[in-house]
């Protein structure tokens, strides 16, 4: 249905109130307006919806919307030019459909009736009052008096605005008509936190559940969809400033980040400045999500304004349902948009739409707004004589042919507020008749009105389940949080909308509080994905935040984690150390169990001291040998045969015990490593010591009567490797009792592997038997190289002072080496050294006779060893 000029007249006179956006309004406005000029029948009806009742109740509903123009006095045309909005008309059906059920209730309040008179509720300051006022004081307008019948009317029911609500309040509390009896406001919008104040509201209770839980089920949702990087656009008033201060403490707590917030006075619609910079601030902003907090009517402004605005991918999270539809434009650029709401939750009222389905104004003759929802939309005709009776009609015409985006058949929050406030209404004044007889309510046949201390107490008190099954609860301090059903408008051309429950909010779920269904949400244009709102991008497992320096706590660098250690979660704040039994992957985003590791017999560098510890023992034992077979020649009878037969078995010895340090550790085989190692090397040492000895006896016996030649034929120098070696195998009893060699694991080493090695137990006790070794050797050394130029043929002091340099230099030279080293190595380094200490007393005491034996036998003979011996004693001295 098209607009008449008187329509687009009526439209031009409201863009006077909003001068922003008045053309987008005049051109998209989706609703059915009509100037009822001239039409005698409804300029002769009161404008209200009305049914009589012994009890009745007040209502003041937002049946208009915009303004009217001021300058013509005649309240006729002003109201001829107001537009109706069908959509709310259905708050007036859900009072009738409330106070129908009740007087048809035998049971219920004692054949006491309920009715109501219901007017607009204008949403401007300076007409609020002006309704109320008529209402109070009647047509005449004359202060403190009514020229009306007394009216038992016990309650009010105000608009969906707070702002409403608090001046139809303070308007009964201040106005005090000695006609009139005032009742309880109750208020059926949203939950005002303004109007909790009781001191100053003594009679208004609110219908809506608490809203407490809204920041928490706004921030759920941020977090479902990993949202934290966002956007606030909030109201200036008080609850504005209540949500900001939640939705800030919530956010905190959550990591969620506010990238830009506006708190936007209602006034601040009509600067234009003002929403240019905000509106280029969030085009500019990489959050992509808006929470847009106020009333509807605040919403409605904002969102029509920032709806001209190609605003791209930008998620609108809007604390109630408003109808967007009256902005056709919106939905021209709508798609590039994605709104979600948080609409309070309530059941379905069995019968309401029933009901809806079959009301017409033969049936409300009274109703005046329905008598004019039916002339604008189908076209009836009326008699003249006769406002009630209907002419060319469809048949069988009802509400249900209207569209949705017009007038919606199912339940508003608002309606089903106003269905429970009529209910706790009746509730009360069942409860004041159980407590009072009939004859004391009743004067002259008529009701008693109870007075608004009466109505306080019991409506107070009032609880009650709903045929829906939900409890209704007026006491603030009992009254129950709200769940949230969370909506998502499908966008359709030439200005319709569909609005689909994608999930849902419950603060009383014990787990999930939150579940929303992806697959039904509609994003925008081009989208296959929920958009993307975050300062910075998520640290993928493997690193780890940096977070910047004076900029938010979503706002960060990511870097890779450290040597051993893992992050296997996204946007992990640090990073995890492994522990020591098992190592970080590549990735660094999972620990993986270490193998266990040894110097094994069959990897290179073990397989190669196994074999180099073989070959020496072998050619040692060759040397053994060769000893036993030239035994009765001068060269080895020179050098004290016994003392060379138990220093080369030693040296096997030497050679072999490197292979206790080869092979998986056990107990046993740490305890063998040190202590064998301690005593063969004590006898091979000693022995040396006790050959350097003898060589400087020998020397010192070839003068007659001297005491030395005693000592030589006493053999005094064999009780020093007894001696030597006893002295080592205290210590390492004392090592063994104090604190022996132990297998243990070496977890660092060597990456994804543990060590398993021998701890020596006592450091103490190892450097103390290294350290008699090296004293053995010193002293050896020290001896020898004293008797280095002694005149003997076959003296073997030269090689031994060799020997005894080759060994101090290899176990010097290991102290520094084995610190350094670490895991197997270290191992390897302690068996080298053995190898290479023992290979030095072997090349160094052997080779050289060896050599002589095998290769210059002319020089192992008895006729040579008698010439040096002449050549040496004419050398002059």
């Amino acid at each position: 249905m098209g607009f008449t000029s008187s329509q687009n007249s009526s439209v031009a006179n409201a863009s006077m109130m909003f001068p922003l956006i008045s053309t987008l309004l005049l051109l998209q406005l989706p609703l059915l307006v009509s100037s009822l000029e001239g039409t005698a029948c409804f300029s002769r009806m009161k404008r209200r919806a009305h049914m009589d009742g012994d009890v009745m109740i007040a209502g003041f509903f937002p049946l208009y919307t915009l303004g009217t123009d001021h300058s013509n006095s005649d309240s006729s045309l002003d109201e001829a030019k107001k537009q109706f909005v069908f959509k709310y008309y259905q708050l007036v059906l859900a009072l009738a459909f409330a106070v129908e059920e009740i007087n048809k209730n035998s049971d219920f309040l004692h054949n006491m009736t309920l009715g109501f008179d219901i007017y607009n509720a204008d949403l401007k300051a300076w007409s609020a009052f002006e309704n109320p006022f008529i209402w109070l004081s009647g047509h005449k307008k004359i202060p403190n008096y009514t020229c009306m019948a007394e009216r038992n009317f016990v309650a009010v029911l105000a608009g969906t605005s707070g702002m409403t609500s608090a001046e139809i309040g303070t308007l009964l509390e201040l106005y005090r008509f000695p006609q009139v009896k005032k009742g309880v406001i109750l208020p059926f919008g949203a939950f005002d936190h303004v109007l909790s104040d009781h001191g100053k509201f003594p009679s208004l209770y609110q219908m809506s559940p608490k809203d407490t839980s809204l920041a928490i089920a706004m921030v759920s949702l941020l977090l479902h969809f990993s949202w934290n990087w966002v956007g606030l656009l909030i109201s200036e008033d008080e609850n504005g400033l209540w949500i900001l201060a939640e939705l800030r403490e919530k956010m905190y707590k959550n990591r969620i980040c506010i990238a830009f917030e506006h708190v936007i006075p209602g006034s601040s619609m009509t600067q234009v400045f003002n929403m240019m910079a905000i509106q280029n601030q969030i085009n500019k902003s990489s959050a992509n999500v808006l929470i847009i907090y106020g009333n509807k009517e605040y919403l409605l402004s904002l969102m029509t304004y920032l709806g001209q605005f190609l605003m791209t991918s930008k998620v609108w999270l809007l604390n109630s349902k408003c109808d967007l539809s009256i902005g056709r434009k919106y939905f021209m650029s709508g798609s590039f948009h994605v709104p979600l709401m948080l609409s309070r939750h309530h059941g379905d009222i069995s019968g309401f739409t029933d009901f809806i389905r079959e009301v017409n104004p033969s049936v409300y003759p009274e109703d005046f707004y329905l008598a004019r929802l039916w002339f604008l939309f189908f076209n009836c005709s009326h008699f003249e004589s006769d406002c009630v009776m209907w002419k060319n009609c469809p048949e069988d015409s009802s509400l249900e042919w209207l569209p949705g985006q017009i007038f919606d058949m199912s339940m508003s929050e608002e309606s089903y507020n106003t269905y429970n406030a009529v209910y706790a209404v009746a509730h009360a004044l069942h409860e004041m008749l159980l407590h009072q007889t009939e004859e004391a309510t009743m004067v002259n046949g008529r009701w008693m009105v109870p007075s608004p201390a009466q109505m306080r107490h019991f409506l107070k008190n009032v609880q009650f389940y709903n045929l829906a099954g939900d409890q209704v609860i007026l006491d603030e301090e009992r009254k129950l949080e709200a769940e949230y059903d969370i909506l998502n408008i499908w966008n359709f051309p030439e200005g319709l909308e569909l609005k689909v429950k994608i999930g849902k909010f419950s603060p009383y779920a014990p787990y999930h509080q939150l579940s929303v269904s992806k697959d039904m949400i509609e994003w925008a244009i081009g989208a296959t994905e929920s958009p993307h709102s975050v300062c910075s991008e998520s640290c993928v497992p493997g690193f780890r935040k940096s977070f910047q320096g004076g900029k938010a706590v979503c706002c960060f660098d990511c870097t890779s984690c450290l040597d051993n250690e893992i992050s296997n979660r996204t946007d992990m704040e640090q990073c995890m150390k492994c522990p020591d039994d098992q190592y970080a992957n590549k990735k660094r985003t999972q620990c993986l169990p270490k193998a266990a590791s040894f110097l094994a017999h069959d990897e290179p560098l073990g397989m190669g001291l196994v074999c180099m510890a073989l070959c020496l023992s072998t050619f040692t034992a060759l040397i053994l040998g060769v000893f036993v077979k030239y035994q009765d020649t001068p060269i080895v009878k020179a050098n004290n045969l016994a003392l060379s037969y138990i220093l080369l078995i030693s040296l096997i010895f030497c050679f072999l015990c490197s292979l206790l340090f080869i092979g998986q550790p056990n107990t046993v085989s740490c305890i063998l490593q040190q202590i064998t190692f301690g005593v063969v090397f004590t006898v091979a040492v000693s022995t040396v010591l006790a050959k350097t000895v003898t060589v400087v006896l020998a020397f010192k016996a070839t003068s007659p009567g001297k005491r030395m030649r005693w000592l030589l034929v006493s053999g005094a120098p064999n009780f020093i490797i007894p001696i030597c070696t006893l002295i080592q195998v205290t210590l390492c009893g004392l090592w063994l009792g104090a604190s022996p060699p132990f297998v243990d694991t070496d977890a660092h080493s060597e990456h994804g592997h543990v060590i398993i090695l021998c701890n020596k137990g006592s450091l103490t006790a190892f450097y103390c038997v290294l350290g008699y070794l090296v004293f053995l050797a010193l002293t050896s050394f020290t001896v020898a190289y004293l008797a280095r130029n002694l005149p003997d043929t076959f003296n073997e002091a030269k090689f031994l002072t060799f020997s005894m340099l080759v060994f101090c230099s290899v176990w010097v030279t290991f102290l520094p080496v084995y610190h350094s080293a670490k895991g197997k190595v270290m191992v390897a380094v302690e068996v080298f050294s053995i190898l290479s200490s023992s290979a030095g007393f072997l090349g160094c005491i052997f080779a050289p006779k060896c050599y002589i034996i095998l290769l210059r036998p002319d020089r192992n003979s008895l006729h040579s060893f008698k010439g040096k011996m002449h050549t040496g004693r004419n050398e002059p001295s």
